[in-house]
């Protein structure tokens, strides 16, 4: 469609539109921003390394979360995790790389299921749990990198009641990492996962070795496991109770997914069937989930028999921090300052795949809806954004790792259960028996999970809801504040439309805008009368134009027009849209700009409250029709010169 000529864009607002493919290829540019090719990506063990800064930094506090919930069980639980992760969940999200290689994730999966205003509230309230998720990420990560900073031995006196302070401009740090450009968080990312897994591997090959050459250990530890828990079946058993309390060992898998639009594939691929991207995204997710594995188990196996019950509890040298205390036990201080760095520099950045998941999951659905303004598509707009609402949520809970947990774990387990859900759907749909039974058995045990985090850490519930919330307030108001904005993104005229237009051209283009009722023939003739009548118009050369509203909650669309006679007289425009005014208005612009003329369109005033009328244009795209169109094309065109007439008798 033509559109209006604008002022060239200040420097300041050219590079904040900049790079609006950065984040996710398919994203529709904003208005004004310049053109910049998508990036050609990365490969996919490059891209693991950036949702690896979050999966893989939990290592920092898994292994303590886990003995504290387990005790002497902490290896045996961890077993069950590592069975639930490689049967359960990568299963899962391998399926939901193959349904939706655009990285929306499970999200775009169960938004299929439902439409109208249910399905987008739906999609909203997901997005309020991812939110909830990728934010506490970010947060809760700093945070914890800052208490790790705060309570070196070296560092106390000096940053002493500074957590606060420190954990902000970690944060800020994070935004400006992305501000700077995508890549420059791919190499960090890379660096500090290839640092850090490194010295995991020296902390657990010596921890091994005192295991093994300290044989009394084993056995000690496993008589007490005997005593304490008598059988193999009560170990399981017990392992099952404590597992919801291991479940953040889950957490990666969701960004895992949203940032596949960033993984290479292939030189072939394309959008629409981009196989190298989810071949190579497979990979991704499995490497990680086969690191992760290896390295929980051993880990919880060494903290476990090394560690003395009493050092994992609060107050304890290994509260929060397992790996550090046995890198300073058996490796000397110079190692261990060594992997307190690494382990303070993958928790800040951890956030970075929490970064990426929101820039590359938020465009694709609120501005889409109409949820959120223009900028929203770009990358550095969403980066202050959502660097300014994780300085809220750090001041909110005082930089607080533990009040910030039980919300982190629900997040990421509402959005596992809700793409095992996706996925079971998806193979009764195809049809595939095995798959649905075993994605529903993911099913049961990942609700579980969430149902009984719920009930221990409610306080997780009540974050998440303030976000959505916040997240569906922000976005009606959105939607309401762009409520006269032309939404069409194309227009199309099958031949017979076009010979209409192409005859009209030659005399004064007047269009009559109806609403289809009977179809008959008295129904076109009384309404000629009627506009005859009303504007003192002679003649009867009108085109009938006549909107039918399919999808009210949708906000933008392509629209296709088809031309037809009727009762071998009556020419008739037939449209499908998601709002009347705006398909009326978008069609009046193209006219004008294919003909050089000046249309004119034709109403009825619409009986009613228009404050009633304003609501049910609002929700259902229809109702206050003549001066909602005239309001659209007055701010799709500025000059009243040029914009088309309309015409209300």
């Amino acid at each position: 469609m033509a559109t209006t000529e604008h002022p060239p864009p200040s420097r300041l607002r050219a590079w904040m539109l900049e790079g609006l493919s950065d984040m996710g290829k398919g994203i529709q540019q904003a208005p004004h921003a310049q053109p910049e090719p998508a990036h050609k990506g990365q490969r996919w063990y490059r891209v693991m390394c950036l949702t690896g800064v979050d999966y893989f930094s939990t290592l920092g506090y898994q292994p303590g979360i886990a003995a504290l919930a387990a005790g002497l069980l902490s290896p045996v639980a961890t077993i069950v995790l590592v069975i639930v992760t490689l049967a359960g969940a990568l299963p899962v999200y391998r399926r939901v790389a193959e349904e939706s290689p655009r990285g929306e994730g499970s999200i775009a999966m169960l938004e299929r299921l439902l439409s109208f205003w249910k399905g987008k509230l739906f999609v909203l309230t997901l997005l309020g749990f991812a939110a909830t998720d990728f934010l506490i990420t970010i947060t809760l990560s700093a945070a914890d990198a800052s208490t790790h900073l705060v309570e070196n031995p070296h560092l106390t006196s000096a940053l002493h009641g500074q957590q606060m302070l420190i954990t902000l401009i970690l944060v800020a740090l994070l935004g400006a990492v992305f501000l700077k450009g995508f890549l420059e968080a791919i190499g960090v990312a890379v660096a500090l996962v290839v640092v850090y897994l490194g010295l995991n591997v020296v902390v657990v090959a010596v921890g091994m070795y005192h295991v093994i050459t300290a044989g009394h250990l084993v056995t000690d530890w496993a008589g007490a496991l005997t005593t304490e828990h008598g059988n193999i079946f009560a170990m399981i058993g017990v392992s099952l109770l404590v597992f919801p309390k291991l479940a953040l060992g889950l957490s990666g898998f969701e960004t895992g997914v949203a940032v596949m639009p960033h993984v290479q594939g292939d030189p072939g691929d394309t959008e629409e069937n981009p196989q190298g991207r989810i071949r190579d995204t497979k990979k991704l997710l499995t490497a990680a989930a086969l690191i992760m594995s290896v390295f929980l188990i051993a880990t919880s196996f060494i903290t476990t028999v090394l560690i003395p019950e009493k050092e994992f509890k609060s107050g304890g040298q290994a509260n929060g921090r397992a790996l550090a205390y046995l890198s300073h036990e058996y490796l000397g201080n110079a190692f261990g300052t060594v992997y307190d760095i690494s382990t303070i520099a993958i928790l800040w950045f951890a956030g970075a795949s929490a970064m990426a998941g929101l820039l590359n999951l938020m465009p694709r659905y609120l501005p889409r809806y109409g949820m959120a303004p223009h900028w929203a598509r770009a990358v550095r707009p969403m980066v202050i954004v959502f660097t300014l609402i994780g300085f809220l949520v750090t001041w909110i809970f005082n930089a607080d790792v533990d009040a910030q947990g039980g919300a982190y774990a629900t997040g990421v387990l509402v959005l596992m259960s809700s793409a095992a859900i996706a996925v079971t759907i998806a193979a009764r749909r195809a049809q595939q028996r095995g798959w649905t039974i075993g994605f529903g058995v993911v099913s049961a045990v990942l609700l579980y999970v969430t149902v009984a985090n719920v009930i221990e850490r409610p306080d997780g519930v009540k974050i998440g809801a303030c976000f959505i919330a916040g997240i569906i307030l922000v976005s009606l108001l959105s939607r309401l504040a762009r409520a006269f904005e032309l939404r069409v993104t194309s227009v199309t005229l099958d031949d017979m439309a076009e010979r209409f237009i192409r005859d009209m051209a030659s005399r004064k283009i007047r269009f009559i805008a109806n609403e289809p009722d009977q179809r008959d023939k008295a129904e076109y003739r009384d309404k000629i009368e009627q506009i005859q009548n009303d504007n003192d118009i002679p003649g009867e050369d009108f085109v009938f134009v006549e909107v039918t509203v399919v999808d009210p909650s949708e906000f933008e669309a392509g629209l296709t027009v088809r031309g037809e006679v009727l009762h071998d007289r009556y020419r008739v425009l037939t449209l499908e849209s998601s709002s009347i005014p705006n398909a009326l208005a978008a069609l009046l612009l193209h006219v004008r700009d294919t003909t050089q003329c000046t249309p004119h369109i034709y109403f009825e005033w619409t009986e009613g409250s228009p404050f009633a009328n304003f609501l049910r244009f609002f929700l259902f795209g229809q109702g206050e029709v003549a001066p909602v169109t005239r309001e659209v094309l007055r701010e799709a065109e500025p000059d009243r010169i040029r914009r088309p007439r309309v015409h209300t008798g």
